[in-house]
């Protein structure tokens, strides 16, 4: 498990310790203007991971992590792991009441909160809960100076040990807590490393949530395979990022579209402010072709696209670095990429069997970064698994040369007068207008009908139209069944914490 090979795999855990051992004072931790060492962060993480096990903290337990993109998430994972600990990250944007859900499923013995976020609601909510221990962020500093110099006992995790709790984004339904294992983590981090062929020499950074699978294993995990620094921002603004991006220069990061929308929306920023960023993913969300265009045309840099799941412990289609994806004539739709390396895709039929080139079926996934199942949740392990083979809900399918397309949820589907509607295809007409920023279809009752099709649309800054001509616009481009009966301009569209269109809140 030691070696360093490119390719071959080795935990996380295991990676860190060994750019902690033979390279102690490269630069680990970039937050702002402190920067933080490998030498520095492994004392940090065995004094917390001693001051846990001295409350008696032992493999197998739970932390729970109810922190923005700071510094002290890394360091909580870490001690976490160093005991044989499982993580549970929480969306910080959740209400005391949505966490006590998750609290209550995943049973965490400890919390470690951000200040502000350990209000006297949450307070009273830990109560009925299993969290006997609260570590707030001021309190973290005070833990590790007192445990300062202590040395936990080492524990060396399994590949198969659950190493995170991971809650899946709830854009469809009740969230379920995926089990990522160390193997799942390993294997995201390095199919990040390896695809896009970072080192030491490339610089990480962190704009997708680390609460998310995404930060976990394209920022956390890919940073230290690569042994590459980490940038965090505390969370996603645009004028801070572009600053951030100025002044510590990074070369790769992965996030979803609305981050690429957003930045490039930025009146202040250059095409030399990207001179750097050269290595650039986006996953959690679909692509528009028009919009990955316009990013390459004002700042250079190409948006490789990624596809992955909670499930799926993030990568298992990409754009390979430096390829433009090929975008489906009809549609207009990207493709999300090919299998990265050890990831096997297929397109299945209802019944799980394999489809031809060019028939749509569900995209079903397996390989080493394949979760084993949901927490404590049996029946919906067995409604999403079938063998080693995870059923994705995605819908798409496969062409001639091995590029994978993605239709859309397989739950968003549209039936209007009999015929199939796929909101993502109507989404990506839309973003071919110049004054559409964002756009989220859905379908709404129609008593002619059975559904129609109604899009919700933010426009471009400085940028004007009316609902009637992005109609219009849509009746010209699509078969008569698909375009939009109604367009409602809106001041933005509903997302989830990690970029994702929530459509189900815009649901009728």
């Amino acid at each position: 498990m030691m070696s360093r090979k490119r390719g071959e795999l080795t935990t996380v855990l295991d990676a860190f310790r060994h750019t902690a051992e033979t390279v102690p004072d490269r630069p680990f931790l970039i937050y702002f203007d402190t920067v933080r060492t490998a030498a520095e962060v492994d004392r940090a993480t065995d004094a917390l991971a001693a001051a846990l096990a001295d409350n008696g903290f032992s493999a197998g337990d739970r932390l729970a992590l109810y922190l923005q993109n700071v510094p002290q998430y890394v360091i909580g994972l870490i001690a976490a792991w160093k005991l044989g600990g499982i993580v549970v990250p929480i969306n910080p944007m959740l209400t005391p009441r949505e966490v006590s859900k998750l609290l209550a499923d995943s049973t965490p013995s400890v919390l470690l909160a951000l200040n502000e976020l350990h209000t006297a609601e949450l307070g009273e909510m830990l109560f009925a809960s299993s969290v006997h221990r609260v570590i707030t962020t001021s309190s973290l500093d005070e833990l590790i100076a007192r445990y300062d110099g202590w040395v936990p006992d080492s524990w060396t995790p399994a590949p198969d040990d659950p190493a995170a709790i991971s809650y899946t984004s709830g854009t469809t339904g009740t969230p379920k807590g995926a089990i990522n294992t160390h193997r799942n983590i390993a294997t995201g981090g390095h199919a990040y490393r390896d695809w896009f062929g970072l080192d030491e020499h490339d610089v990480v950074l962190g704009i997708a949530p680390l609460f998310h699978v995404t930060g976990l294993t394209g920022h956390i995990a890919c940073a230290i395979v690569a042994g590459a620094p980490l940038i965090l921002c505390y969370r996603f603004d645009t004028d801070v990022v572009l600053d951030v991006i100025r002044r510590h220069k990074p070369t790769f990061t992965v996030g979803a579209i609305t981050v690429f929308i957003a930045l490039a929306n930025a009146p202040k920023a250059t095409r030399q402010d990207f001179a750097t960023l050269t290595k650039v993913a986006s996953g959690g969300a679909p692509v528009a072709a028009a919009t990955a265009e316009r990013f390459e045309e004002r700042f250079g840099v190409r948006i490789h696209n990624v596809y992955g799941m909670t499930e799926t412990t993030s990568p298992v289609l990409a754009v390979p670095l430096g390829a433009k994806a090929p975008v489906e004539a009809e549609t207009g739709a990207l493709s999300v990429g090919v299998p990265m390396l050890s990831a096997r895709v297929s397109v299945v039929d209802e019944a799980g069997a394999g489809l031809p080139a060019g028939e749509i079926g569900e995209l079903a996934v397996a390989g080493p970064q394949v979760v084993p199942g949901y927490w404590r949740n049996a029946d919906a392990t067995s409604a999403a698994f079938r063998d080693d083979w995870l059923l994705t809900g995605d819908v798409g399918y496969v062409d001639d040369d091995g590029w994978y397309y993605l239709v859309d949820r397989k739950k968003d589907m549209i039936v209007a007068s009999g015929f199939k509607v796929w909101p993502r295809e109507v989404e990506d007409v839309l973003y071919g207008h110049e004054a559409v920023l964002e756009a989220a279809v859905v379908g709404q009752p129609d008593p002619y009908r059975g559904e129609s099709v109604k899009a919700y649309v933010s426009l471009r800054e400085g940028f004007s139209v009316s609902p009637d001509e992005l109609i219009d616009y849509c009746r010209a481009k699509m078969a008569a069944y698909k375009y939009p009966r109604e367009v409602e301009i809106v001041d933005a569209i509903p997302k989830t914490a990690t970029g994702k269109i929530l459509r189900r809140s815009l649901r009728p």
